[in-house]
């Protein structure tokens, strides 16, 4: 084992908290790392300064096989999040069987310090038969929405017992049967269902980069200021950083490079306002060296400290 980090041998047991109870280590800037294949040996071999690590739950269903054994190496050395991208939370046809007790199989055996998937729908019937969309699709904001994401997340809550986090999206179309906004309606889900969020900061900046584009607010850094003051402090569970590409036509949500100075703007307002959240760096194409990705998680928690030092003074 290598000596430069203790081995991580505390059991959670988290079912009967609450969802914001994970997260908030009080005096400590918590931050993560998204875990990819690549970097699966170098993390394990390195053993990196890192509060916890987050995979994709779908990587790692199924009763055995190497996926899985590496994931329980690296969860006695971290605790693990678990994000999901699969469950299709707003689909009306509702939440997959199978997929509901695959993830609640890896629940049991990981015992993950938090649980997230998507505000979504990928889920459907085509010509009688139920189809995938393998991808994470935008919602209409609006009560018939909004009652198929309350049951689903109940009923994953439910089976998973424990709170579930769902993330905001980064949506490149909207429906003109929407009669609400976004924060409205993840408040409302909010309260219905005792879910928190994953806030991904730079979800919300893209929405409002390609919002600009199409003629809206021309300050999309004060927009995203907006966004987050009308989120709950009491619900955040996580935040999410990432890059981002702009097309010149479109700016997609890719994963893909370091995170701007804009972003990181958003950022320190959202951990003034929701007070120190745990905070993953995602980095899921073109990954580069495992070296940078533990520079931005370094970059992240210097943020957060700087915050608290400000808010604390």
């Amino acid at each position: 084992m290598p000596s430069g980090r203790r081995p991580f041998l505390k059991t959670v047991r988290p079912h009967a908290t609450s969802a914001m109870s994970l997260s908030h280590q009080a005096g400590h800037a918590a931050c993560g790392i998204g875990w990819r294949h690549p970097h699966y040996g170098e993390l394990l071999e390195t053993l990196p300064d890192l509060d916890f690590v987050e995979v994709h739950s779908e990587n790692f269903f199924g009763d055995g096989g190497a996926a899985l054994a590496v994931l329980r190496q690296a969860r006695g050395h971290y605790p693990v999040s678990l994000h999901g991208v699969g469950l299709a939370l707003g689909s009306a046809c509702g939440i997959d069987a199978w997929h509901l007790d695959q993830l609640a199989r890896l629940v049991e055996r990981i015992e993950p310090i938090r649980v997230s998937d998507h505000a979504c729908f990928a889920r459907g019937e085509v010509a009688g038969r139920e189809l995938h969309a393998a991808d994470l699709l935008p919602l209409a904001f609006n009560n018939a929405a909004l009652a198929v994401m309350c049951a689903n997340v109940q009923r994953v809550q439910d089976r998973l017992k424990r709170p579930l986090l769902v993330e905001n999206l980064s949506a490149y179309l909207h429906f003109n049967s929407s009669d609400r906004e976004e924060t409205t309606f993840l408040r409302e889900l909010v309260q219905r269902t005792g879910c928190g969020l994953l806030v991904d900061v730079n979800n919300i900046y893209v929405n409002a980069l390609n919002e600009r584009m199409a003629g809206g607010d021309a300050d999309p850094v004060k927009s995203c200021l907006r966004w987050l003051d009308q989120i709950p402090r009491a619900c955040v569970g996580e935040l999410h950083l990432a890059g981002h590409c702009d097309n010149g036509d479109i700016v997609i949500d890719d994963h893909g490079s370091r995170v701007c100075a804009d972003v990181w703007q958003v950022y320190r307002h959202a951990q003034q306002r929701f007070g120190g959240v745990p905070a993953l760096v995602e980095w899921d194409t073109d990954i580069p060296p495992l070296a940078v990705l533990l520079e931005e998680a370094a970059c992240a928690r210097n943020a957060t400290e700087a915050v608290a030092q400000v808010v604390n003074a």
